[in-house]
Parts: structure tokens; C-alpha cells; sequence
């Protein structure tokens, strides 16, 4: 019995053993159907395609021309909708598609020819760019304009990702133009460019130099996702006769594309440590100074050459916070090797206290005269209304000195709240009508109703004794 139960467990196990084998089969089968896209792939088309986009001559210039015009507008007047608008048009893709294909298949010509034609398209860009702002009344530095000064880690990563997107998308069986468009606007060639112009046209080489870094970044990234992808489909690599010029020419794909590499890897460790740089700085302002109450913060400068940030602080800043802000900086693993200055500056503080203090006095000196002139008007209102109902009351030998009576129930039933009178028009016969005065009050709602009933009736002899009446409706 021992010996048919370890059977039928050892046939389980290896039935459960077949069943995840077979899962694990059928899963990769289907991520190889779902991510595989080499049998999509058309060389020759690809090839050709590329190869189409490099001549920069004509209708192109032109285009090109016309592009940079709509990017510098719409970065000089900071409307993100312009610059789609001209990366949507702008024709610079195809030379850096053709330096990474070139490098791929050892097509020494179509490398030269690519180069060629991204210079001039790079020289003719930035000169019209160059023209434009030098022409153009608005010369402020807008935010569209000063995003393109500074790359950061993401603007690599978007031109790794992007490039392979588009290389992508440029070796499938039939064009996507949606994803070539969608590359165009997110790896945004033509922006950096037109800030270089920018850079040129009012003297700042810190922008100009800027720009064109995020353009070579843009464009290495591109050039090199090209070159990996056509890599990975196994793209058929130029054949020479001449087996001397087969191998230089090999030797020279292969030199130009460890040359494109290079940069590329030294690129994104700089923009990387850069970022985190500028990371752990922000980390460090917002959590150790902008959270201390006792500190007036101004600004802060970083000084690289001389391993130093500089924070400059209104007021006096203790020695003991000194010390403290020190000691967090070492927390803080990319900038903890700088030596931090502080730059307080205690006669400014107390001048702007002062200047603060005497605005502060002034406001409160005019809001209190304001105030006082109001409850004054309110007081001259109060008491021209009082003698215009006296007046009326005395001219009207018929009116009832209601005013003057109304004050009097006041003083003598300190419980109303409200006192009304009217003379109310009745008929009891629908021939003869009497004219009723009737009075109505309103008492303290906390008073009880047995309260109410006795100083009403109170009331009604007191009023119909002042009001000299010989019938008075109360209610």
C-alpha cells in the first residue's frame, strides 16, 4: 500500500512539474509573438527611406527655414503650441537616422553624406534663429526659452527612448507616421537650436553653449539607438570587392561608432550627476532652511570650482545654526563634500523691520481715522433720523407720537424686541368701514407664555393711555 501511494505522489508531482512547464512555455511564446518585431522588418524599404531624408537641398532648406521662423516665434512669445507646431514640420531627422544606419552597416558614403547635410542643417538653423531674434522687439528670456538652457537627466532619456521609437517604427512594414511625429515632438530638435540663436543674437554664450549641448545630446542618442536596433535586426552589412576596403571600411564604421558612443555614455553620467546634484541641493534648502521659521532666506549660489555653495540669509543667522546646517549637509551624499558659506546680512534686516513696522503704524493710523469718520457719520444719521420723526410727529396733529412711545415701551418693558403700529382698515357689515389702530409686538422668545400674556395686557393699557385711544387691537 506504501508502495502505490509513493507512486501515485511521485506521478503527481510530476504531472504538476509537465503543467508549469508547459505554462512557462506558453508565456514565452507569447511575450516572443507580443515584443519580437524582426519579422516585421523591411531592410531594403528602411534602407531606402533613410537614405531619402539625407539630401538637404531645396523645397527642404526651405522648409527647414520656415520651421525655425514658427519655433523662435513661438519660444519668444512662450506658446508651447507654436514650437509642436514647427517640430511637427522640421525636417532634421533624417541625417541623424542616416549617421546611426551608416555606422551600422559600414555604408562609409551615406556616413559622410549624413554628416554633411546635419552640419548645414545645424548652421542654416541656428543663422535663421540668429536673424530672427536680432530683428525681433521681444527679447525677454521666456520660460519656453530657458527650459532649453539646462539639460537634465530626462531630456537623455527621452532621447534614448525616442530614438528607438523611431528607429523603430522606421524598419516596420509601412511607415508610422503618427510615432515619427510623436519622436519629432518629444526629442524637440529644433527648439534647442532656435535658443541657440537666441544665445548668439544677445551676447550669452552660457545659452548658446547650453542649447547646443541638449542638441548634441538629442541628436547622439538618436545616432546611437539607430545604430543599436539595426544592430539587433541584423541589418546586412555593405560588402566590398576589394577585401583591403572591406576591412577599412569596417575599421573606420567600427572607429566612428565606438567615437559616437563615447561621448554618449560621458553625456549621461555628466547630466546624471548633475541631477542628482541639483537634487540633493534642492532637498537640502527645502527640508534644513525653508522649514526653519527663524531663518529669512534669499538665495543661494553654487561655486564649483571652489567645492562651495554659497547661502545668502537676511538677518542674523546664530553660530549654532551655522554648525547644525553643516552638519545636515553631510546627509546629503552629492553635495556633502562642499563647503557651505553662510551670508547673513543684519543691517538690511533691520532696516526693512523698521521700514515694515513704520508701513504697518501708517495702515492702522489711516484705518483707524477711517473708521472713527464712519461711526461718526453713522451717529449724525442716527440723530437727523430721530428729529425728522419728531418734527413729522409735531406738524401732523392727527399722527401718534409713535417714535417717542415706541422709546418709552422700551425703557418700561425692557423684553420687546420689536414694536409695530398701523391703522388697519375693517368692516364687520361690508357697508361701513372703521379705521382700527392695531398695534404688534414681538417679546424675547425665552420669555414663558404666561410671562408674555400679563405684560402684554400691561402693555395695551399703558399704550392705549399714551396713544390716547379708545379702542387699540394688541396682538
Amino acid at each position: 500500500m506504501e508502495e502505490i501511494k509513493k507512486e501515485e505522489i511521485d506521478k503527481s508531482k510530476e504531472a504538476v512539474k509537465q503543467d508549469a512547464k508547459g505554462l512557462w512555455e506558453s508565456v514565452k511564446t507569447f511575450m516572443n509573438e507580443l515584443l519580437d518585431f524582426r519579422h516585421d522588418t523591411d531592410q531594403e524599404a528602411t534602407i531606402e527611406a533613410i537614405k531619402n531624408d539625407i539630401p538637404f537641398k531645396g523645397a527642404t532648406a526651405w522648409i527647414l527655414i520656415f520651421a525655425v521662423f514658427i519655433a523662435s516665434i513661438g519660444l519668444n512669445v512662450s506658446s508651447t503650441a507654436v514650437v509642436i507646431g514647427a517640430m511637427l514640420i522640421s525636417p532634421l531627422m533624417g541625417p541623424i537616422l542616416g549617421i546611426g544606419m551608416s555606422l551600422a552597416i559600414n555604408d562609409i558614403d551615406t556616413l559622410k553624406s549624413s554628416f554633411v547635410n546635419l552640419l548645414v542643417m545645424v548652421i542654416l538653423s541656428v543663422a535663421t534663429a540668429y536673424l530672427y531674434f536680432l530683428l525681433s522687439p521681444l527679447t525677454e528670456l521666456t520660460p519656453e526659452l530657458e527650459a532649453r538652457t539646462q539639460p537634465n537627466i530626462l531630456d537623455v532619456l527621452v532621447a534614448i527612448f525616442g530614438g528607438l521609437a523611431l528607429i523603430v517604427a522606421r524598419t516596420k512594414k509601412g511607415t508610422i507616421a503618427s510615432v515619427i511625429f510623436g519622436v519629432a515632438i518629444a526629442t524637440a530638435l529644433m527648439p534647442p537650436l532656435c535658443t541657440a540663436g537666441y544665445g548668439l543674437a544677445v551676447g550669452n554664450m552660457k545659452f548658446f553653449l547650453g542649447a547646443m549641448y541638449l542638441f548634441v545630446i538629442n541628436t547622439t542618442f538618436i545616432a546611437l539607438s539607430t545604430f543599436l536596433v539595426l544592430k539587433v535586426l541584423g541589418f546586412t552589412m555593405i560588402r566590398y570587392v576589394n577585401s583591403k576596403k572591406r576591412r577599412r571600411i569596417a575599421q573606420l564604421a567600427t572607429f566612428f561608432g565606438l567615437v559616437a558612443m563615447i561621448p554618449a555614455v560621458w553625456t549621461f553620467l555628466n547630466v546624471l550627476k548633475k541631477s542628482n546634484f541639483d537634487r540633493d541641493l534642492r532637498g537640502f534648502i527645502k527640508n534644513e532652511i525653508e522649514t526653519n521659521d527663524d531663518l529669512w532666506f534669499q538665495r543661494h549660489k553654487v561655486k564649483e570650482d571652489e567645492n562651495e555653495i554659497a547661502l545668502y540669509f537676511n538677518g542674523k543667522v546664530p553660530q549654532a545654526t551655522i554648525t547644525d546646517l553643516k552638519n545636515e549637509l553631510k546627509n546629503y551624499d552629492k553635495i556633502k563634500n562642499f563647503d557651505l558659506k553662510i551670508n547673513s546680512n543684519e543691517s538690511r534686516s533691520a532696516d526693512d523691520i523698521s521700514k515694515s513696522l513704520e508701513r504697518a503704524y501708517s495702515n492702522l493710523d489711516q484705518k483707524e481715522n477711517i473708521i472713527s469718520g464712519l461711526q461718526k457719520e453713522i451717529e449724525d444719521l442716527k440723530s437727523e433720523i430721530s428729529n425728522l420723526n419728531v418734527t413729522i410727529e409735531k406738524t401732523d396733529k392727527n399722527n401718534i407720537p409713535f417714535s417717542s412711545i415706541a422709546k418709552e415701551a422700551k425703557i418700561r418693558f425692557g423684553d420687546i424686541k420689536e414694536i409695530r403700529f398701523s391703522k388697519v382698515l375693517s368692516t364687520k357689515d361690508f357697508i361701513k368701514v372703521d379705521t382700527i389702530p392695531e398695534a404688534s409686538v414681538i417679546w424675547n422668545s425665552k420669555l414663558k407664555e404666561k410671562y408674555i400674556a400679563k405684560k402684554q395686557l400691561e402693555l395695551h393699557k399703558w399704550l392705549q393711555k399714551e396713544m390716547k385711544l379708545d379702542t387699540l387691537y394688541i396682538k
